[in-house]
């Protein structure tokens, strides 16, 4: 077996591990798990840490457990919010289950028995418990003193929304997961975020007063970027892991634009790579920076395993068109909305089949069709400059006809002014 802390440890992942627990790992396979509330159908970047702790820990030689929070998600976990999540009903909650387990099953092996791991839905045994039972027999174990002195509390009841009875109970449901898990499971460890700390001890504490049973509890890093700014959040939001939602081309350049210093812990955590392997890769980078080598490497292997192989070379040759000289030959394997989705935030514009038909020299098609262009005139000195391309083919003059022979995928024309400035005309 290998040494999971020391693993976590290296990478610059581990932040608080309550005593005894590394030595308890390496006594022998541990079962443990990490919970996922399911408040979208799709897990982002943010939750890649967990999902690399569990592979870890899968890796070590230990069987883990995923929890997706089918009861939890129906109420919200307070830790790290200043105000109340918005309630999801049952069949939100349903449908985002569905789409994170696909996602988990990527990232991990579920094949039975050993180490395999183990997908659970904690509304599997909330759904039979009456509020009763739970206050009964759960709510008299924690004190309400134990449970006001937790940080996530503290800021809630000291900030301006205050903090409602359902979310107070929050760190009451989670623990009761936990000691569900160890008495059925065997989960002996509950790992999370440094911002799981207070929920994850709770679940230790009543394991210890319902039961005199030992649990164990592990938290990792919360990732920041280095700029201060938010990790996995760009101009257009989240950064998911459903290609519907975050296209692998997105996906790939999130990664692949991270800063020098922001790279260099990111490999470490976002990768499988052993240390040597990184610690080359280092070296490589910093002998020429330019090069973003750790960037390529980190954007390479995370686009991969998240996607596919196919997704990276689409990603790859998607980078080389937009900014450098790639070819457009690859844009004929795409689908219409794979290529929109290329071309998001780039100028757009349609035309009528009918007004190709009838054959457009490129200066109507540019400044009257189309206002990609305020002029013929503009178009004329723009060609005469040598500055205008269609379809990666230098426009020579302003009067040359386009037709239907000159369409990509025999529905887009793709312009380009100067080496920067793209513009897609859709035939509809």
């Amino acid at each position: 077996m290998k040494n999971f802390v020391e693993e976590l440890r290296w990478r610059g992942m581990l932040h608080d591990i309550m005593p005894e627990t590394e030595e308890k790992l390496n006594s022998g396979m541990m079962a443990g798990y990490i919970g996922f509330d399911p408040t979208a159908d799709s897990l982002h970047i943010g939750h890649l840490t967990q999902v690399m702790t569990l592979i870890h820990f899968q890796n070590a030689g230990h069987k883990p457990f995923a929890l997706v929070g089918g009861a939890t998600g129906m109420v919200g976990d307070p830790s790290g919010k200043s105000d109340e999540r918005n309630l999801q009903t049952e069949e939100m909650v349903a449908h985002n289950l569905a789409g994170m387990q696909k996602q988990l099953a990527k990232f991990l092996n579920f094949e039975e028995g050993g180490n395999g791991a183990v997908m659970v839905n904690n509304a599997d045994w909330f759904k039979s418990m009456s509020f009763l039972d739970f206050i009964r027999d759960v709510g008299k174990h924690i004190t309400v003193n134990y449970m006001m002195a937790k940080d996530s509390v503290k800021r809630r009841l000291e900030g301006e929304t205050g903090m409602s009875f359902t979310e107070f109970t929050y760190q009451l449901v989670q623990g009761y997961d936990f000691y569900y898990l160890w008495k059925h499971h065997n989960c002996q460890i509950q790992m999370g975020g440094s911002d799981q700390w207070g929920n994850i001890v709770t679940g230790t504490e009543l394991i210890r007063r319902k039961a005199a049973g030992t649990a164990y509890a592990i938290t990792t890093q919360l990732i920041k970027k280095a700029d201060g700014t938010k990790f996995g959040k760009t101009e257009s939001g989240a950064v998911w892991l459903d290609p519907s939602k975050t296209s692998p081309y997105k996906f790939y350049q999130f990664w692949l634009n991270s800063s020098d210093e922001d790279v260099k812990q990111w490999i470490r955590i976002f990768t499988l790579k052993s240390q040597a392997e990184i610690e080359a890769l280092e070296a490589q980078h910093a002998e020429a920076p330019h090069l973003r080598i750790l960037q390529k490497a980190l954007a390479n292997d995370i686009t991969i395993r998240t996607h596919s192989q196919e997704a990276l070379e689409t990603a790859i040759k998607t980078s080389e068109f937009l900014f450098g000289n790639g070819d457009l030959s690859f844009l004929a394997t795409l689908t219409d909305v794979q290529v929109l989705e290329i071309f998001e935030g780039v100028p757009q514009f349609t035309l009528a089949k009918a007004d190709l038909n009838e054959g457009l020299d490129v200066a109507t098609l540019l400044a009257e069709k189309t206002s990609v262009f305020p002029s013929k005139g503009e178009v004329k000195k723009t060609v005469q400059g040598g500055g205008l391309s269609l379809n990666r083919v230098k426009i020579e003059s302003p009067s040359t006809l386009i037709n239907a022979d000159n369409l990509i995928n025999g529905k887009y024309l793709i312009f380009q002014k100067g080496k920067k400035n793209y513009y897609l005309i859709s035939i509809v």
